[in-house]
């Protein structure tokens, strides 16, 4: 398995140095910090090991960003921030329904390994996820944030887990805003987390129904703009097989591997894909905040960093046990 090269490294080095502070935000102890690896694995810098992993793959496929940051939440909203997404095993987390498209596994295996040549279970696998999707997110134009580290891995991965704490794409906008509040996440934070979507894909089977036969209606859903639902129907017919095809969350040509705001003016135009994107934009209690993301694209670059920052404070292990040679299992 290749291993981050040195001067890839030194690349990013000066970069990371930057954010290594003595600051803290949410729960922070000398356990569980911004920096918390600095001269813990010699002089490795081990947030540059984990940046370059994220962004020799970043090169070779740009979808990169939306894996592993939707690894993060995959990983975050069950158990907690806890890299129990990342065990292997037969009803493990990541056999669950809501993750049979997750990707991103074999990047955060990959850096793993890669520290373990440099500091044998010293680097937790919880962390390693946090790290590369801040990395992902800067690498599609996201502002740079810091994360604390110093999460220990968690040992109990279920599949009934996540399929029942992961939200749908169905999910009513009042009910995903309870859910995310109950993870310490507002209003705020949950839409820009949504805006996420920027970057991703998804099968058709999770809104063929809004194309054919909203809400049983037999009618398409009424708030799809007229020349995105022909679209969207081309790419997802009714006689195919509706896991079997994939489209983009954010239609914009050009933008598709890009953390910006375009995301935010398609759905204010009808053409949110997921019924919980376009609801984004309808409902009162978001509404104002995609507007304003819509109307400047640095304010989803600038806010979503902070977001992601939040939600990796979900459910912190600061005691226990770091895996020791792999992600895939525990040892």
């Amino acid at each position: 398995m290749a291993r981050a090269k040195s001067s890839t490294v030194a690349l990013v080095l000066g970069l990371l140095l930057m954010t290594l502070v003595g600051e803290c935000y949410g729960q922070c102890s000398d356990n569980f910090k911004v920096g918390y690896y600095k001269e813990k694995c010699g002089k490795v810098d081990v947030e540059a090991i984990v940046f370059a992993v994220v962004k020799k793959h970043y090169m070779e496929a740009k979808d990169t960003i939306a894996d592993l940051v939707r690894l993060q939440f995959h990983d975050c909203f069950v158990r907690g921030c806890d890299a129990s997404i990342l065990l292997d095993g037969k009803d493990a987390e990541k056999t669950a329904s809501p993750n049979q498209s997750v990707s991103g596994y074999d990047i955060i295996e990959e850096a793993k390994v890669a520290l373990e040549r440099y500091c044998p279970g010293i680097v937790s696998c919880a962390d390693i996820i946090v790290l590369a999707a801040r990395a992902a997110a800067f690498l599609g134009g996201a502002h740079w944030y810091n994360v604390e580290t110093g999460r220990k891995d968690g040992r109990i991965s279920l599949a009934e887990d996540a399929k029942n704490g992961l939200p749908g794409s169905r999910i009513p906008i009042l009910d995903a805003i309870q859910l995310f509040a109950d993870f310490g996440l507002d209003t705020e934070d949950f839409v820009y987390l949504l805006g996420c979507h920027t970057v991703g894909t998804a099968h058709c089977s999770h809104f063929l129904d809004r194309l054919f036969n909203f809400h049983d209606s037999g009618k398409p859903d009424p708030t799809m703009a007229p020349k995105f639902l022909s679209s969207l129907q081309d790419t997802c017919r009714r006689n195919i097989d509706s896991d079997s095809n994939r489209a983009f969350l954010d239609q914009t040509k050009g933008s598709e591997f890009k953390m910006d705001n375009a995301f935010f003016k398609r759905i204010l135009e009808g053409g949110g894909v997921l019924e919980v994107d376009q609801q984004l934009a309808l409902n009162p209690l978001t509404r104002n905040i995609v507007v304003r993301a819509a109307n400047d694209d640095n304010i989803f670059k600038a806010k979503i960093g902070p977001a992601m920052r939040k939600m990796g404070l979900i459910g912190v292990l600061t005691e226990g046990e770091v895996r020791v040679g792999t992600c895939k299992k525990v040892v």
